[in-house]
Formats: structure tokens, sequence, C-alpha cells
């Protein structure tokens, strides 16, 4: 019996989907920020509850337990890392302190970026007296121009260790071309102070971490590969060792936000910050195949945050290649997503600059949480404006395993928000609504139209716990006529994972001429790229058989990073051609570069006439997995009466006040049933708001369809 448990960590709940046999099972428990570990095994214990066996069955049967997480990213907005080493080129010590040209403004809103009196360079992660210099050079063809020495490098680790370093980052010129220098640096460091002397002081090096041009993001990758290593290494070995004493045997898998999956020992804590949404673009992915749809507006409103990704024509078509993770720039690639700080816990506030109201960035988090959570908080949030105006049930939220405190929330709506206003609680509380609606809405409706696309073209999946009950008020800025929501939304990134694809991406700098300038001569050393690819493929298959795959098991593509003769970016794009062996090959990898070019910027901004250059090489090593199975309902008519609950007083409106509205069981509805707005559907793990201008509907999945009538 097929057995899996995924699990996603958010800024307020951490969610879990689990799939037993042919029961698909979801549960909710609070993040609980002081170890995560605990949060987690609790979502897995509500599971094992629902399904009336032990924590402990649950864990031996499981196959595989998937895990996005976003501890890496915690511990860097926070600072908590370790202290650290910067062990560079003799000369080049000021590198990240000089940064780019743009570096001032990377990670920073655009409305701050307006401010330029008040913006200042991020505080250094490695400050310049924890970096040194060796006395070292490899030419940029990969020769050794100065050696290095053993006493150089002695002298300098020495200095960091005397000086409290924690781990070590070595990032030396052109290193990736020939990493013999910072290789011979990890070795000193290990004969030097072995493990019972310096413990798990990581040595990290540039070449391996981020093997490709670009000094300053290569030397940024690295740094931030270890200072975000320790946080998770601690949290993860802590939770590894409570799963095996509980029975599980099998590795954990790390969603990465490259768009694959992989275990703890072959993933990079850079890789993980944006696994959450990765995943649940993903999991939109997977439904937009089961429904047929082509362009598909993924969003997912949490408690903290409201993540956006665009599926266009049945694929991702967005990737970053050189992210910004908080203010620092990267060598990795990443899939492009988008977050706001717009979720349940976001906090409103009036601006003492204007005396208006806003919403968000900050949010209330899990502890204490919102105001009616009962737990101390005392700020405003958008769940207190729900259950404030009626959506919400406040001995049903979470399927009654959470109670909310409507009194609190009217006493924080109140003293914080509509007393300063001078307007009634009601009113304070639906503008808090249609605010945080009009954040997602117009940042769901730019991420569309300023890459081109026409957004009224786009269904929405409403995703999120908080997701259901907003998706109408920011669908409206699209003007979407369809909004679909899973039975699976308020666990969606967890689901997501459950139907991600085991990859591996590796990286190798190699410079190669494809054509010479004016239609001169095509590239004829077939070996030199050949030899980069089977270099790459021979490091996937080791990684992967240590995982239990053979090498019938990988499929392979792969990328190149090419550019015309006088450009200086590379422009990246998927190879026709995995290995070359005659000129036609050459001939259709420069072809399908002017393509992707073209389609990028524009046919008329090509430029074969400059030649054809690689830069890098990026080969994805993929493991299909087939995603689970959805089961189908039979019609069973369009009557919900018997799923009716009751009715409630709801605040639609400062012009009709509370009115009496129809509440739905949703766990009660079945395929066929509409619900015509106004009206409230109650799940579990959501509350769906269906305005009067909108239908309802449950279709063979018992997912619900919400479409436009007005």
């Amino acid at each position: 019996m097929p057995v899996s448990i995924d699990i996603d960590i958010g800024g307020t709940f951490t969610d879990c989907y689990v799939v037993y046999g042919d029961q698909f099972i979801t549960n909710k428990a609070p993040t609980t920020h002081y170890n995560l570990s605990v949060g987690f095994i609790q979502a897995i214990k509500g599971v094992a509850d629902k399904l009336d066996i032990d924590y402990e069955e649950l864990l031996e049967e499981a196959e595989a337990i998937r895990y996005s997480t976003t501890t890496a990213l915690n511990a860097l907005i926070e600072r908590k890392g370790p202290k650290l080493g910067l062990i560079t080129t003799a000369g080049f010590e000021d590198t990240i302190l000089i940064g780019k040209g743009s570096q001032w403004a990377h990670g920073i809103p655009l409305a701050d970026q307006k401010n330029i009196a008040a913006i200042a360079k991020p505080e250094p992660l490695i400050p310049r007296e924890m970096t040194v210099g060796l006395r070292e050079r490899i030419d940029c063809f990969g020769n050794v121009v100065i050696p290095l020495t053993k006493e150089d490098i002695l002298e300098k680790i020495q200095y960091l260790v005397d000086n409290g370093c924690q781990g070590f980052v070595v990032s030396l010129l052109w290193s990736f071309s020939n990493p013999e220098h910072e290789q011979m640096v990890r070795q000193v460091i290990e004969e030097e102070y072995p493990d019972h002397y310096l413990g798990r002081m990581p040595v990290i090096l540039s070449s391996e971490v981020s093997p490709k041009l670009g000094e300053y993001p290569r030397t940024m990758t690295a740094i931030l590969s270890t200072y975000l290593q320790g946080s998770m290494r601690d949290h993860l070995t802590v939770l590894g060792q409570e799963l095996r004493d509980n029975g599980y045997k099998k590795p954990i898998l790390l969603v990465h936000s490259t768009g694959g999956m992989a275990k703890i020992s072959r993933t990079m804590a850079v890789n993980t910050c944006n696994a959450g949404p990765v995943a649940g673009l993903f999991g939109g992915i997977h439904l937009a195949k089961l429904y047929g749809l082509e362009n598909v507006a993924v969003t997912d409103m949490g408690g903290t945050s409201f993540d956006i990704g665009l599926v266009v024509k049945g694929g991702i078509p967005f990737y970053q290649f050189n992210p910004t993770i908080d203010r620092w720039q990267v060598n990795t690639s990443s899939i492009e997503t988008k977050s706001i700080g717009a979720g349940g816990g976001s906090i409103a506030w009036i601006r003492p600059d204007f005396g208006t109201m806003e919403v968000g960035p900050r949010s209330a988090g899990s502890m204490p949480g919102p105001a009616c959570y009962d737990r101390g908080g005392t700020e405003p949030t958008v769940t207190d404006a729900d259950l404030v105006l009626g959506y919400l049930n406040p001995d049903y939220y979470l399927g009654g395993r959470m109670r909310l405190n409507r009194e609190k929330a009217v006493q924080a709506i109140k003293s914080k928000l509509a007393d300063p206003l001078g307007i009634t609680v009601e009113e304070a509380a639906l503008r808090l609504c249609r605010i945080v609606d009009g954040h997602m809405g117009n940042e769901t409706f730019k991420e569309t139209a300023l890459k081109g696309y026409d957004p009224r073209e786009f269904v929405i999946f409403a995703l999120g716990g908080a997701g259901a009950t907003h998706c109408a008020g920011f669908g409206r800025y699209l003007d979407a006529q369809k909004i679909y929501i899973p039975t699976t939304g308020s666990v969606f990134c967890a689901f997501g994972s459950s139907a991600m694809d085991i990859v591996h991406v590796y990286e190798a700098y190699k410079h190669l001429v494809l054509q010479e300038p004016n239609g001169g001569a095509y590239l004829s050393d077939y070996h030199s790229f050949n030899e980069v690819v089977e270099r790459l493929k021979n490091m996937s298959a080791r990684d992967l058989l240590a995982e239990g795959f053979g090498q019938k098991d990988i499929v392979y593509s792969l990328e190149l990073e090419m550019k015309y003769g006088t450009q200086l970016h590379t422009t990246r794009f998927t190879s026709p051609k995995l290995q070359i062996s005659s000129e036609d090959d050459v001939k259709a990898i420069i072809s399908g570069f002017n393509t992707a070019y073209g389609e990028l910027y524009d046919p008329i901004g090509a430029f074969p006439q400059g030649g054809m250059e690689i830069e890098t090489f990026i080969l994805k090593a993929v493991v299909p997995k087939s995603p689970s199975v959805l089961p189908t309902f039979s019609y069973e008519g369009t009557d919900p009466s018997l799923a009716l609950k009751g009715y409630r007083l709801i605040y639609w409106d400062d012009n009709a006040g509370f009115q009496k509205t129809a509440i739905y069981d949703r766990e009660a509805l079945r395929c066929g049933n509409e619900v015509n707005g106004p009206a409230v559907v109650e799940g579990q793990d959501c509350t769906i708001v269906v305005p009067e201008d909108y239908l309802y509907k449950v279709d063979q999945y018992l997912n619900g369809v919400m479409e436009r009538i007005k």
C-alpha cells in the first residue's frame, strides 16, 4: 500500500498531506517557531488520529517524507547564522563590500527605492575583519599563474579561528575554471583542524556551490549556503532523529526552489528559500492538466503571505537565473514566484502621515497570532475582520479544533482602527478586507499584465487557508470568470510537493564558440562540448545511485547559457541536443537559441552576425514521478439543501448591513451541487465566501468552482 507524507511549514500553520493507499488525508497544525519540529510532528500525528492508527505505524509504512521549508530564509532574515570567515584571493578582500552597482536596491521594494537618501547597502554577513586573502592566482583559462602555499593557508585560517570563526567560505578567482587551489584550502583545513577539534564547522567552496562566471554572485552564493547551513542542520538533525526514533527509516527529501527535490545530503540550503511557493506552483500544474487549462494564476493566501505563480500553456515559463535572496544576488536558478505580505495574520494599521488605513506587510504569525486567537495578540488582522463580518464561524475554525474569540477581534479593530477613523467596527473590518483584497488583486493583475498576458484569459486557483475566503474579492481585479477551490487548497503546497519529480541540477562553466562572427566557421571540436555533458552526467548518476535510482530511471535535459558575440550577458534556453556529433547538431542548437531569444525579447533583437558563444552548461537529471490520481465521484444533482447547516448574519456591505445568509457544510456537498450567493460554505480547513454575483459548484473531484453570474 503506497504511503507518503508531504509537509509544508508556513509562517502561521504547518500543513500536512498524506497519501494512505487510496485515501488522501490533510491536516494543519500551528507553526511552532521556537522549534519547528514540534509543529511538524503534530501535523503528522493529526493525520494518524484521523486514520485511527498509531503515529509510529504511519511513519513505519511511509515510503517518503517530502518537506518544503523556509527555515533557512527565516534564519537569514533574523541574522541568526554563525560567525563565518571568508578566504579569497589577495587583493580582492573587499569584493562583497563593494558589491555591484545595483546592490543598494537589491531586495528593496520599489516604493522604498525612491527614497534614495534613506537607503544603505546591507550589512555584510561576513565583516571585513573576518575576510583574508591568499597569495595565489589562476587565470581565466584555468592555468596556475601564482602557486598557492600551505604556509600561507595555515597563517590565514589560524587568524580566522583565533577570531571566533565557525565556518569557512572559500572563493578564489577563476576557481570554477580550475578548483585546484580551493580544494587545497579545504584539504589543509581538514588536516590541520579535524572533526574532533572543530566539530561540524563547514568548509564551502564556491567552485562546488556555483561553478560559473560572476565573482560577486558566486561568492555570495557560497556565503549564503554556509550561513544558512547551520540553522537547517540543527533543525533537520533534531527532526531526523525524532522520525527515526518513531519508525521512519527512509531519507527526508527537501523541496528545491529549482523545481525538484533531493536528499538533505544533496541539498544546498540556499536552494530551499522559496520551496513552499514553488511546490504549490507544481500542484497548480498538476490540476491545470487535470482540467485541461492552459493559463492559470496560482494564488496562495496563507496566514503570513500571499504567493502568486503563473502557469502558461500548461507549464512554467518564468525563471530567475540570478535571484535576490533577502538583500543579496546569488548565482543559483529559481522558479519565479511573487510574494507579498498579505495573509490572514496581516496587521492593519493607520498611516501617521495620511491618517489612512493600511494592511501588512507585518504579520501576527502563529504566536501570538490574530487577536481572535486569544493568545495575547492585540493587533487587528485580516482574520479578525473576517470574524467580525461574520465570514468565519468562531466555533468551527479548523473544523472546531480551534475556537476564536470574537470579542477580542472587535476590541482590536475598535481601538486601533474604528475609533481613530471615526467609523463603526463593521465599516473598519469591511474596509480592511477590501484593502487587502486590493493588494492581492493588483499584484496578481500586474504579474499577468506586465508579463504580456491578458489577465482575463486566466482562471484563478484560490489556495491557502484564507484564499477561499478572499478569492472573490481579489478575483474581481482580473475580471476572473472562474475560480477553482480544491479540496486540498488549504494545504496545497504540501499537496504540490507530492506531484514533484526528483530533480538534481548540475552546472559547469565552459566557454565555447559555436560559430564565429559574420557567418564564420562552426564548432568542430565536438569532444569539448560532450566532455562537459558527460562529466555532469557521471556526477548525477553517482548522486542518484546513492538515493536508490538506476541509470534507466533518469531522464536528462540540457540547458545552455549563451550569448551573441558582442553581448555581455547570457540568455538561458533548453538545448535541443544533449550531445553533438555533427555540424547539423551545432546548427540545431544555434537555431534553438535564436528562437528562444526572439520569444524572450524580440526577433529583431537577435544578432547572429556577432557569432554564438556558450558560457555555462546546466544539466538536469530527473527521476519522473507519477502524481497521485484524484478520486472521482458520481453526479448527484444540483440541490445543496442536504448540506445546509443553518443561517448566520453576515455584513456584506455598508448599505445593507448584516444580512441573514445561508451556511453550507462543504464536506456534505456532493458532485453537481450548486450554491447561489450570497452564501458561505464552511469546510474543516477553509471557509468559502460566495458573494451574490457568484455561483459555487461542486465538480467530479469534489473541488469547488466559483463562476461569475452577473
